[in-house]
């Protein structure tokens, strides 16, 4: 996708394959700047710390930082301990520990000067997987997207189709188009004129930072939300469609993404507003069959409640003479929201019935949110 106008991708190699470089996302929107791998323990905490997030990009971090583990120690041991380490950072999203089996059981039967290269070759592989599912899954989106388009009624046509999304499932989410962005950016290069409302989603503000940015260098028009306007501008008919990505999809159609998701889907619900999930067959987790109660909610830190980063306005300046006085704007600082000892809670996700999910839209076709409509695109995997 865009950056000023460079077309960038999430993640790669570099110095040989000796390294990975990545964006760091929490520096967006306000810099952009890579940041290299060169470790299993630096693959662990980009992961961990958000430096790069989104179930799919998520999953081919955690390939390669099997492979920068066998780079130092490719013995059975060092495979096992690095498979454990990567798994546990992220413990909602399935793509990761997909991904991770994926590496393991290819290399673990290969001799042990082999297994670094075969863990390259098969990461490198998941991530050209990833752009072609997810280039797929915006063509499937954006018939879907025309459809509804041609249908509203005559004084609608000509004016823009509103979709309404929640976080970033973007490219940023992704190694390159994302998923549930993936339609809105295929019907913008297509002249559908789209309009996407960006819920901020707190606490972390991806849609606000993240959305926003990759939608604004490509050119989207879009208008940045606080998260509880959904439900008021789907009642006065400004929304034609919701669209959002997963972390995790039960067998029967249960979705699980940022927390505040039920909630778009409740109000898309009641006001009959179509309602989409956007995913790769990576992020279906075939073992679970009920996602409320069977799938792990992550719970991070409550700072992430209580705090904030950003960018300081302009005009802002820092307290006290001399240097320590001063013109800040410009700068990035974290701030507290909450009175002192109030303490924070922070779910990072939760899940949406199937019975709320008008479809979902993958790399295969649209199905039902049913695992009858899953098992008719992917059979009995």
């Amino acid at each position: 996708m865009n950056i000023d106008g460079k077309a960038w991708r999430t993640i790669g190699l570099e110095a040989g394959g000796r390294s990975v470089w990545v964006i760091d996302q929490t520096l967006l929107p306000h810099r952009f700047e890579t940041r290299s791998l060169r470790s299993l323990e630096d693959a662990a905490a980009a992961i961990s710390t958000m430096v790069v997030r989104g179930a799919p990009l998520i999953g081919v971090t955690g390939a390669y930082g099997l492979m920068l583990a066998l780079q130092h120690d490719p013995s059975d041991g060092a495979l096992a301990a690095a498979f454990e380490q990567l798994n546990a950072t992220r413990p909602t999203a399935v793509n990761l520990r997909w991904a991770l089996e994926r590496v393991r059981d290819l290399v673990a039967p290969l001799p042990e000067a082999e297994r670094a290269a075969a863990a390259q070759a098969e990461a490198a592989a998941i991530a050209e997987e990833d752009v072609a599912m997810c280039d797929a899954i915006g063509e499937h989106g954006l018939a879907i997207f025309r459809e509804l388009a041609a249908a509203r009624p005559p004084e609608r046509q000509g004016q823009p189709f509103n979709v309404l999304t929640h976080c970033n499932a973007g490219w940023l989410a992704t190694v390159d188009w994302g998923t549930a962005l993936a339609p809105i950016y295929k019907a913008h290069r297509s002249g559908l004129k789209v309009h996407v409302w960006v819920d901020e989603t707190r606490p972390r503000n991806q849609g606000a930072s993240l959305t926003a940015y990759e939608l604004g260098q490509e050119g989207v028009p879009h208008t940045v939300i606080v998260d509880n306007a959904g439900g008021h501008l789907m009642q006065h008919g400004q929304v034609d469609a919701v669209i959002v990505g997963t972390d995790r999809t039960t067998r029967r159609g249960d979705v699980c993404n940022k927390i505040g998701t039920y909630l778009k889907a409740l109000a898309a619900f009641d006001n009959k507003v179509p309602f989409y999930v956007a995913l790769p067959a990576s992020t279906i987790d075939w073992t679970i069959d009920d996602g409320v109660a069977e799938i792990p909610i992550e719970a991070r830190s409550e700072r992430e409640v209580t705090q904030i980063q950003g960018q300081l306005a302009g005009d802002c300046k820092v307290a006290g003479g001399g240097e320590a006085g001063g013109e800040a704007g410009g700068q990035l600082a974290t701030v507290q929201l909450t009175p002192t000892g109030s303490p924070g809670f922070n779910p990072a996700f939760d899940v949406t019935p199937a019975r709320l999910v008008t479809a979902l839209i993958t790399e295969r076709g649209v199905a039902a949110a049913t695992e009858a409509g899953l098992r008719g695109l992917y059979g009995s995997l």
